[in-house]
This record gives structure tokens, sequence and C-alpha cells, in this order.
């Protein structure tokens, strides 16, 4: 399929879930649209024995597709990049010992849980095959980070405590980068063997990946706000936001530098200088629609693809035991993640006591998670395994905890907690 047909067809099959969504379920965006996407896959794979030649027509489309790639080489740097620009970098700047505690040390505690909690687990439900304890470890690091694109989504309709909300948002926003480079370190370790890996490589690694995607963000940012500053035409800043977020992320990747990273650092520089002093009441209100819109329509797009994803998972029978443990495995990892830091450093974080349950069941996992664990190669035992695993964990993510947030922001926070009316349908 060449590359306009398959864009058309994302377009046209995301629009039409969005209008189901908004018209009739009234759920949140990400979740609709999921919800949706995920009902037209299981109706397709019940046509399986009636329609076969139709139903392997969808499922090559599907595959064709390359999640992973689309993801990580089209769409990743365009989300990372308008979520960081709308938010709020001065009140994230506060708020910023326990985003970066829990966006690096959480990611590791909680990889070295699920991966052992894995480890554990398989041996005992499955004594004649346990999974290895490297690749135990690979998922723990592909599904720890928690999804920026999919909490922003749907924490933007409900109103927590300011310092709650960024807490989780701006985790979000910098643990999927750290994520992706421990990943890229234990897939080595994976691929090469115990024998072969060197714990100073990785170190090397993390500090090259992390701390230069974090440099050429700020040099891109600030590279960014001078050009803003030195004109004041609305049309070329919002291309000049559009060609630094998608040459910057191409850059990044030549320098072997982590490109998440790279665009949320640039996206907080230029949402908070550039909208100090180098646009126009009338540029901002512009690049601003113009990134909202950018991102809704990615979003979208992309809950549909995880959606679909689900006619080519394959779920043995097998599979579905050790699913559901890991959904509870990957939740009270969790949770130990964000407790143990926030209990050793409370009196240096401002979050109250029910922050690190509301911090759990909050944190979404999403489309990274799916990608990271398609990019596994086919030469590694076991795939198929952790991308069911994966995608069960992600699926009940986005769906029961997305749609179960209000009731615990209600009950946690029960003075802050409203919930933005939907929009009503026209007629």
């Amino acid at each position: 399929m060449d590359l306009f047909t398959l864009i058309t067809l994302l377009i046209v099959v995301a629009a039409l879930f969005a209008y189901l969504n908004t018209r009739l379920l009234k759920l949140p965006d990400a979740i609709g649209i999921m919800v949706v996407s995920l009902g037209f896959s299981l109706a397709l794979l019940g046509t399986h024995w009636v329609y076969p030649d139709l139903f392997g027509a969808v499922r090559r489309t599907v595959v064709g597709i390359e999640f992973d790639r689309v993801l990580f080489e089209v769409m990743l740097s365009l989300l990372l990049f308008a979520g960081a620009f709308h938010t709020d970098a001065a009140q994230l700047r506060v708020e910023r010992r326990s985003v970066v505690l829990f966006s690096v040390v959480g990611v590791l505690l909680s990889t070295a849980l699920i991966g052992g909690g894995l480890f554990g687990l398989s041996r005992w439900l499955e004594p004649a095959t346990p999974l290895p304890l490297p690749l135990c470890l690979l998922f723990g690091a592909l599904i720890s980070p928690t999804d920026p694109i999919a909490v922003l989504g749907i924490l933007a309709r409900f109103k927590l405590p300011e310092n709650v909300k960024l807490n989780i948002v701006g985790e979000s926003l910098f643990n999927d980068g750290v994520g992706v480079v421990v990943f890229a370190s234990l897939y080595e370790l994976v691929l090469e063997g115990p024998e072969n890996f060197s714990a100073g490589h990785v170190a090397w690694l993390f500090v090259q990946e992390a701390g230069g995607g974090i440099l050429f963000g700020l040099v891109l940012g600030y590279g960014l706000y001078r050009l803003l500053r030195s004109i004041n035409h609305y049309q070329t800043e919002v291309l000049l936001t559009l060609a630094g977020v998608l040459g910057g992320y191409l850059v990044a990747q030549q320098l072997h530098i982590s490109g998440p990273l790279a665009m949320v650092v640039a996206g907080l520089f230029v949402g908070d200088r550039a909208r100090q002093d180098a646009m126009s009441a009338q540029t901002e209100e512009y690049v601003d629609k113009f990134w909202e819109l950018l991102d809704g329509i990615l979003n979208a797009v992309l809950f549909v693809l995880i959606g679909v994803e689900l006619l080519v998972v394959q779920f043995h029978s097998s599979y579905w035991l050790l699913c559901g443990v890991a959904i509870v495995l990957v939740l009270a990892a969790r949770f130990v993640a964000i407790w143990l830091p926030y209990r050793l450093t409370r009196r240096w974080l401002t979050l109250d006591h029910k922050a690190p349950l509301m911090m759990t069941w909050g944190g979404l996992r999403g489309g990274i998670s799916v990608a990271l664990a398609l990019s596994i190669g086919s030469n590694v035992p076991h795939k198929s395994l952790i991308v069911a695993i994966t995608y069960a964990v992600v699926v009940f993510s986005v769906i029961v905890q997305g749609l179960t947030l209000e009731k615990l922001i209600r009950r946690l926070y029960p003075e802050d907690a409203t919930t933005d009316p939907p929009v009503p349908a026209s007629h």
C-alpha cells in the first residue's frame, strides 16, 4: 500500500470512529476511539470464518502499517512536542524534584519489580518453559513508562489539585524517554547475552541518550525561540515550529540521542519563553490552535491503530492467565515505584499522602509500550507472548483505568473533582 493511500485510510477511519464516539458514546476522546476501534476489530475477528478473504485483506493491511515505525518515526515527535508546549513550564519547575524522581527512579524501580515478578510468576505458572530473566526485564522496561499521549488526553477532562496533575503529566512526558533508553539497553542484553553485557557501556549509553537528548532539546528550543522572536508573521512561525520538531527529531536520531526527551524539553522551552516575549497575541493563538488540532488528529489516529492491532496480536489460550496476572503485577509495581520514593523524600515534595494512589491509577499505558513490544525482533524467543501481555495491559489501562479515573478523583479529591461537561452534539 502506498503512503498516500495509507494516510488517507487512517484519517478516514479515525474521523469515522471519532464521530461515532462523539455522537453516541460521548466518552473521553482517547478511550472512546479505542473502544470503537476494538469493537471494529472484534467484529472483523468474528467474520474470520464467514468472510476469510475480507479478514485476510484487512489483516494484511494492518500488518503492513508497521505500528512501531509509524509511531516512533512519524507521530511521536509531534505528539510529545504538542503535549509539552501546552504544559505550564513555570508550574512544572515547582514540581521538578518529584517529576525527576518518579520519571527516573520510578521507571528503574518499576522495571526491576515487574521484571523480577514476571520471572517468578512464569516459573510458577509455566515451569516447563519459564521466561528468561533478561526478557522479563525487557518487558518491565517497555511497560513501566506511562504514556503522555493517553494521560494528557484523558486528564484534560478532569480537575485535580494542580500539583498532582502536573506530577502525572510531567512524569509521563519525561519517563517515556527514560523508558526507551532503558529498553534499548536491556534489548542489547537480550540479543548479546549476559556474558557480553557491559554495565559501563549501558551507563554511558544512558548518559549519551538521556543527557544528550535534554541538552539538544535546550539548544533546539532556544534556536526556535530566537527565530520566532525575530519575526512577526504567524504563518511562518507556525511553519518554523513544525520544521523544528520534524528536523530536530531527525537530527536527534542521527546523533543517537533521545529524540523523545529532546522534543519534550524543546516543547517546554518554546511554550514558556516564546509565549512570554517572542509571539504576538495573534501568533500565540494560531500556534496554539495548530498544535492543539494536530495533537487531536494524531491522537485519534494513534488510538485507532492501537485498537486495530488486535487483529495481529496472537492470543493463545495459554497466554490468558499470564496476561491477567501481569495486569495486577504492573499495577502493584507501579504503586511501589511511586510510594517508596515518595515515602523516602516526602519532606521535600509538595504532594499529599493520596498522590501515590492517584498517580498509580492515573499512570496510563498506551501506544509507546505497544510500539516497543512490536519492535522486538522476531528472532527473540517468546516475542508473541510479550506482545500479547503488553497489549492486554495497555487495553486494561486505557479502558478500565481511564473509565474509572473520574470516580477515583471524586473519592480522593471531592473538593476539587469536577468534570468538564461534554460538548453537546449539534443537530
